[in-house]
């Protein structure tokens, strides 16, 4: 309620609903509808296969979407940081798997109490950081297992075992499961390329899992995956649970990606933009720039407005131009698809809900800038 008297009163008027086109731009949108048909069919899609469905809320970050995923029948969330997985409790969300170790001392003590309110786990990749973790009672750790990009994970098989008999040995932690990500592979454009390479990927993981079995480990879950890869992993028959983010916004690096036997998502994320500058031949000035998107997937494209053959460059911290034929005019809005949607809402301190072209709602990015 404070966000709505905010934004009506820099509107001026006591609408609870108003027109998109009164929004101040840029603004971050989310289509209400298209939104809810992204979340129904991905919990459709692992519902039918039998697999547990735990969307990353590091796309959102938002205690809203991640509520209507769990309602729709997600188990739980996924987030990356300690301290979002904090912000979405406090918005009521009860049960989070941290995707990210957790290993100074002050995190740990953070983790602990977190843990206290909510049904919480967490990965582990070194024996050390079990014995630091064995403090935390009662605990769920996951093994975490390099993909072979060697940001965070077991390394091989034996460490893996290694790593869980330090697990028991601590004796307070309980074993979840093991956690797997190829987020290399995710956004590989050939749908046949990206199959064969999430494939050999998880021919890898069957040996760790042989490994694990052996030595007498029972691994309750095996999670993982993403918006990339969730059909070749629900086909591959290993992972238990999908850790899927960005289906739910469908950005431009997941558009331009092949897809086979997959739900039909739709771009539900866009940031409406004005045109300022309209001086140039065949170039208007958009008051959307590098502090508008992400940019290191490329640049924005047109969903509205404007040709959607136009081409969007950064024009600087504030601007951006629109270059080709037939553009708008001075204080026309457009609608640009954001190249990369998860460090594009971070961006933002608000979603601007959207049913056509009225504002219906507004929700806040609850764990903006929660990376820590």
């Amino acid at each position: 309620m404070e966000i709505w008297i905010s934004i009506r009163s820099r509107l001026g008027d006591d609408r609870l609903f108003f027109p998109r086109a009164d929004l101040p731009t840029p603004a971050l949108i989310v289509d209400a509808a298209a939104l809810e048909r992204n979340i129904a069919r991905m919990a459709e899609y692992a519902a039918a296969r039998g697999i547990a469905l735990r969307p990353h809320a590091k796309t959102h970050k938002s205690g809203e979407i991640a509520r209507r995923q769990i309602a729709a029948g997600a188990v739980g969330i996924c987030c990356a940081k300690l301290s979002e997985a904090e912000a979405l409790a406090d918005e009521g969300v009860g049960d989070i798997h941290l995707t990210s170790p957790v290993v100074t001392a002050e995190a740990i003590a953070r983790l602990s109490r977190l843990n206290a309110r909510i049904s919480l786990s967490v990965v582990v990749d070194n024996p050390d950081n079990a014995v630091a973790l064995a403090a935390v009672e009662g605990l769920r750790v996951f093994i975490d297992v390099d993909p072979g990009t060697h940001r965070t994970g077991v390394a091989s098989a034996a460490a893996a075992v290694a790593l869980a008999r330090a697990i028991a040995a601590a004796g307070t932690l309980r074993l979840g499961g093991v956690q797997y990500y190829c987020g290399s592979q995710q956004h590989i454009q050939s749908f046949a390329e990206r199959h064969a390479a999430i494939a050999g990927r998880t021919d890898y993981l069957r040996t760790v899992l042989a490994a694990l079995a052996a030595a007498g480990v029972v691994v309750p879950v095996v999670t993982g995956g993403g918006t990339g890869s969730f059909t070749i992993d629900a086909g591959l028959g290993v992972l238990t649970e999908l850790q899927v983010g960005s289906y739910i916004f469908l950005d431009r690096e997941y558009r331009d990606c092949e897809f086979a036997g997959a739900p039909a998502f739709e771009s539900a994320l866009a940031v409406d933009t004005s045109v300022i500058s309209a001086n140039a031949e065949g170039m208007v000035t958009v008051d959307a720039g590098l502090k508008a998107f992400a940019t290191d997937a490329g640049v924005a494209v047109v969903l509205g407005g404007a040709p959607v053959e136009s081409r969007y460059a950064f024009m600087g911290d504030e601007h951006g131009a629109l270059i080709g034929e037939g553009l708008p005019g001075l204080g026309a809005r457009v609608t640009l698809m954001p190249p990369h949607c998860d460090p594009t809402v971070n961006l933002y301190d608000r979603y601007f809900v959207v049913a056509g072209e009225t504002v219906v709602d507004v929700w806040p990015v609850t764990a903006r800038g929660c990376s820590f």
